[in-house]
């Protein structure tokens, strides 16, 4: 390293972290990027940013540290900034690492749109959220329905979700279940791609989202961008829209970076109204205005259906929620639970005493989960304490709340029916309004 260079680390969830650094420090000689460090996702620590992926002023990659050695990190590699890139995570916990941060002498970084998002040759929609679970891919899933009745292809780009081996995972395009079974895809994986596949969409993902998107522009007339977590988009939006959960209704203007998605679009989706309380839905909408008062709102719900509901009504059930919702999205219920209940089941049994290995510390990570199973499936070890714990449970049935077919993953020994959700526009505004509006003003 020259001594003329500023030395970097990066804060990731292995996302974020890495696009960041591909885009702007990659190739930028004023920098040198000494390690990552990362958190939220299992097993990500103790590898390396291959060198394919890092460039050729890392010809031996980049480390892959724990989180919680960042302040030693920060004194033994001699690091000038620390940015950080990972999302969904209230203030007071940015603020704190910016603490731990400084305390140890660094500066504390937040890159925005303008040094991170990419160019497209064609028009963009984004789809973002202010929380993990709110309802970002039925919005965009119906967004590239609706450019398919107006004639128009669509490409999805996904956020990344790079678990494996991320060379290899550079780039990926899924247009079917034979793509996700060769690509050795996780549950989590699975839970964003099949929605789309279902419908006849084409996902792109991976880890280098400038390669990505020439990919996913050389077949489709218009971008969606799919955003993870609260997110705001690698690609700059032509039309950005964001959807907002009354369920956790104050948290578009405490959670990081939900708020800057609230504050840049240009539509937002007030979503879930059918399951929600109104004071909850008018204090969203309140909070929306207070920070983009220009912002057209779209009112929406999500209605529930089960598959089986003979199987559950009556019956003590297992519950398997959508994992990342639960965890660091913080809901303490999700669609699976509300199906629960709608089809009468008599009893949600608690899985924790059912628990086996890596689910059983997923509950002590965050004790606050309550008496509901998320679907984790970070690594093949994952899936199979999923599939014991399920099978280990004293239960009549099991209510998958996932998007997913878990069936198609694990084994489950005892009955069990999945719960489906669409959105359905409620008010007067809708997503194909905004859409034609779109095509029209982008004359594509």
């Amino acid at each position: 390293m020259s001594n003329n260079q500023t030395n970097v680390l990066i804060m990731g969830a292995a996302g974020r972290d890495f696009h960041n650094f591909n885009v702007y420090f990659r190739d930028n000689p004023a920098y040198h990027v000494a390690a990552f460090t990362a958190t939220q996702i299992p097993d990500i620590e103790g590898r390396t940013y291959p060198a394919a992926l890092a460039g050729e002023r890392y010809p031996d990659g980049i480390p892959i540290y724990m989180e919680d050695e960042l302040a030693d990190l920060i004194r033994s590699h001699s690091i000038d900034q620390v940015v950080f890139a990972y999302s969904d995570v209230p203030y007071h916990y940015v603020m704190s690492k910016g603490a731990l941060v400084n305390a140890a002498g660094a500066d504390f970084i937040m890159q925005g749109p303008d040094s991170t998002m990419l160019g497209s040759s064609k028009p963009v929609i984004s789809v973002c959220a202010v929380r993990t679970g709110s309802g970002k891919t039925s919005v965009s899933k119906k967004i590239c329905q609706i450019l398919r009745k107006l004639g128009r292809t669509s490409s999805v780009v996904r956020h990344p979700m790079p678990y494996g081996n991320l060379a290899k995972q550079a780039v990926q395009r899924f247009s079917s279940y034979e793509d996700l079974d060769e690509m050795d895809t996780t549950i989590e994986e699975r839970e964003e791609y099949e929605t789309h596949i279902d419908v006849g969409c084409t996902v792109f993902a991976g880890v280098d989202y400038e390669k990505i998107l020439r990919r996913a522009e050389a077949e489709a007339d218009i971008v969606v961008w799919d955003g993870g977590n609260n997110d705001f988009p690698f690609f700059k939006p032509d039309l950005s829209i964001v959807v907002a959960d009354p369920h956790r209704a104050g948290d578009g203007l405490t959670y990081y970076p939900g708020e800057i998605n609230l504050r840049m679009a240009d539509v937002v989706v007030i979503n879930k109204q059918d399951t929600a309380e109104l004071e909850n839905i008018e204090l969203v909408r309140r909070n929306i205005l207070e920070v983009n008062p220009d912002v057209r709102i779209i009112d929406s719900a999500s209605p529930i259906t089960v598959e089986r509901p003979e199987i559950i009504k009556g019956k003590r059930v297992l519950v398997v929620e959508d994992g990342p919702t639960l965890t660091h999205g913080g809901m303490k219920y999700g669609a699976g639970t509300i199906g629960a209940n709608k089809a009468g089941a008599r009893e949600i049994i608690d899985p924790r005493p059912y628990t086996v290995g890596t689910i059983t510390e997923t509950f002590q990570k965050y004790p606050d989960t309550g008496p509901l199973l998320p679907a984790m499936g970070y690594s093949p070890k994952q899936v199979s304490d999923l599939e014991e714990t399920i099978n280990n449970a004293d239960c009549d049935a099991v209510v998958i709340g996932t998007p997913i077919d878990l069936s198609r993953v694990i084994n489950i020994n005892k009955p069990a029916t999945r719960v489906r959700y669409e959105i359905i526009e409620i008010g007067e505004m809708t997503l194909e309004m905004i859409v034609r509006e779109f095509l029209e003003r982008v004359g594509a």
